[in-house]
């Protein structure tokens, strides 16, 4: 069996606003974009692990890190684990940026 990475084209790498959320859709899911100040992009799931949820693309952002706007759960937009003394994980996405094409791999 041979395993290949699919590239979906998810949005502009120009589109993506600085240290604030971008709302995508791809398949069933929705998942957000983050652009932050070292130009770096992340893809997460755009719901918080919180019984209650909350939608992360209205989230603050903070270096590498989302913080829930409902109960401020800070949320490591690397690896999507909720940081102490919280608990939780949200599933995060591969991307690849090339040119201003933003691709999430799967």
């Amino acid at each position: 069996m041979i395993l290949t990475n699919a590239k979906t084209l998810v949005a502009n790498y120009s589109d993506l606003p600085v240290r604030a959320g971008y709302s995508v859709k791809m398949d069933d899911r929705e998942i957000a974009l983050f652009r932050v100040t070292n130009g770096k992009v992340y893809a997460i799931e755009n719901h918080s692990p919180h019984p209650k949820g909350g939608v992360l693309t209205e989230g603050l952002v903070s270096g590498d890190y989302v913080f829930c706007p409902v109960y401020d759960w800070k949320i490591s937009l690397a690896d999507g684990k909720v940081q102490a003394p919280d608990e939780g994980q949200i599933e995060t996405y591969q991307v690849e940026v090339e040119g201003d094409n933003v691709y999430i791999i799967s």
